[in-house]
């Protein structure tokens, strides 16, 4: 508990200041493009929410120099391993000049550090023939560090809602908090508990209203932080099943292979250029018709909002089978192969127009 709400009340605290003196650093840290592809906000917002992540986890390193000393480095050398990936996000978050290619590869060098600071390294995936690829250190250490720059990737590309992204990530979090409570790991449970807090004091000025974003260096920072428990969880664990975390991050994992197979493959573009197709934008304009056409800054925000619980139980598709589930690998993998079908089926019918009524909100435009 101390954990929680250390972080909980850091985040809290530091992101109120950041909401409060907005004034005072918007001219840097607000996102003022309203207009393009994958803007959905009604005002300049400030983006720099991730810096209260990032400091909220200081308290959970303090606290366990007191009550989990064994840990303590650790957790410290985890925190310290997600600065370039963060720093690289929080730059363009403030500049809007850090390139792609610059933050994907400040992202592997993030995983090159927790792969030789914390150990997080992937030595199996239960698939024949790479598990014994993954023998060799080199084929393990390429595969953890393009795993976790995956990963804090494929949260930034699912943070386009208030609060769909910390949700969606506190979700994964919570069920990595139970799993190693169970195996015993004093190490990921903490990391994830503490995490939980951080995401809670930040949400509360996220969602509904708005007030602050994760930004790239928030969302870039969760991202890492879970691809880097994921794989500690199968490195120090080596009965567990790889399809846990799979199956338990399977929403953004899925929305990134997805974005890639239909951006590369299917347009012919580069996997990194942004669109306005990803589901969760399909879901704001195919079945959030609150308020269409209305340019009431508070309307457009209540729609924005209302956007992400509908990801939310998407999301919960995989979260919940996976905590129930964990020690039962084929199990795993059918909700796996269910999620995988579900998403298909519903991107296709909002792609087409498709969709149930019962799944539409719509509200009559006041003349």
């Amino acid at each position: 508990m101390a954990y929680v709400l250390g972080a909980f009340i850091v985040s809290l605290v530091v992101t109120l200041l950041l909401v409060r003196y907005r004034r005072l650093h918007a001219v840097y840290t607000a996102d003022t493009d309203l207009l393009g592809v994958q803007k959905f906000h009604a005002r300049a917002v400030p983006r720099v929410g991730g810096v209260a992540l990032v400091l909220s986890m200081v308290v959970p390193c303090a606290i366990a120099a007191f009550r989990d000393p064994e840990i303590v480095g650790s957790l410290t050398l985890l925190i310290v391993a997600s600065l370039p990936v963060f720093l690289g996000g929080l730059t363009e978050d403030i500049t809007k000049k850090v390139r792609a290619r610059v933050r994907l590869s400040l992202a592997l060098c993030s995983g090159a550090l927790a792969y030789f600071l914390v150990g997080a390294g992937v030595n199996h995936l239960g698939i024949i023939g790479l598990d014994w690829l993954l023998q060799f250190a080199v084929v393990s250490f390429l595969v953890s560090i393009f795993a976790m720059a995956g990963a804090a990737n494929a949260i930034n590309i699912i943070d386009g809602y208030n609060g769909l992204a910390s949700v969606v990530s506190a979700m994964i979090f919570a069920g990595m908090a139970y799993v190693a409570f169970y195996l015993g790991d004093r190490l990921v449970l903490v990391a994830a508990v503490g995490m939980l807090g951080a995401i809670g004091g930040f949400l509360i000025w996220n969602y509904p209203r708005g007030l602050i974003f994760l930004g790239d260096g928030g969302a870039y920072f969760i991202g890492f932080i879970i691809g880097a428990l994921s794989i500690l969880l199968l490195a120090r664990h080596p009965n567990l099943s790889p399809w846990f975390p799979l199956l338990l991050c399977i929403y953004p994992v899925f929305e990134t292979l997805f974005s890639i197979y239909r951006k590369k493959l299917v347009r012919g573009k580069s996997p990194g250029a942004p669109d306005g197709v990803h589901l969760h934008m399909l879901v704001y304009k195919r079945l959030v018709r609150w308020a269409v056409g209305s340019s009431e800054a508070r309307l457009i925000t209540q729609r924005n909002a209302m956007t992400s619980p509908y990801l939310w139980v998407l999301s919960s598709m995989g979260t919940i089978p996976a905590v129930l589930f964990w020690q039962y690998e084929y199990v795993l993998m059918f909700f796996v192969a269910l999620f995988s079908i579900s998403y298909v089926v519903l991107y296709r019918r909002l792609v087409l127009f498709r969709m149930p009524r019962w799944l539409v909100l719509q509200k009559k435009r006041r003349r």
